[in-house]
């Protein structure tokens, strides 16, 4: 029992460094963004955009609605958004005015395989239902079950 538990925390952790620091910034660093939609602490090289500012960046804008973006239609060439929409509570909408603002907009989602992100109910609305890191359109997705009552207790809905 004890080497079972083991094996699947060592898998666990092997594959949240994989997924989150490994293929987020390989992905991150790919090319200068045009956007960088919810940025947090990275600067994607264009303008960054958060609605919080968590530190000084260059081109940083703050807003306070993701779904009605202060901008003109296709403003940007290129947008990122990584680890974001599993937090919103409309994927679907939230994506579509990522395509209202850029040409070409890619997305960064915990897959599957990396279970520390994916099933995290604490902070995430949604499950992705896709192994893969980079997209270009909108994978399938599933809520996740009690988020939203963990969220309402805790704070979190009202973070994104």
């Amino acid at each position: 029992m004890f080497t079972s538990i083991m094996i699947f925390l060592i898998y666990a952790v092997a594959a949240h460094f994989f997924s989150y620091y490994f293929k987020k910034n390989k992905v991150l660093h790919s090319q200068k963004w045009g956007l960088n939609i919810c940025c947090g602490k990275t600067d994607g090289g264009g303008v960054n955009v958060d609605i919080v500012q968590h530190k000084e960046l260059p081109r940083f804008t703050l807003i306070d609605d993701i779904y009605n973006l202060p901008f003109a239609n296709k403003t940007f060439d290129s947008v990122l958004c990584s680890h974001t929409l599993e937090h919103v509570d409309d994927p679907k909408s939230f994506f579509s005015e990522l395509e209202r603002v850029g040409e070409k907009v890619t997305l960064v989602l915990p897959p599957l395989y990396d279970l520390f992100a994916a099933f995290n109910i604490f902070e995430h609305k949604v499950i992705f239902l896709t192994f893969k890191k980079e997209h270009h359109s909108l994978p399938l997705y599933i809520t996740l079950p009690f988020a939203r009552t963990l969220h309402d207790k805790w704070g979190q809905l009202n973070r994104a």
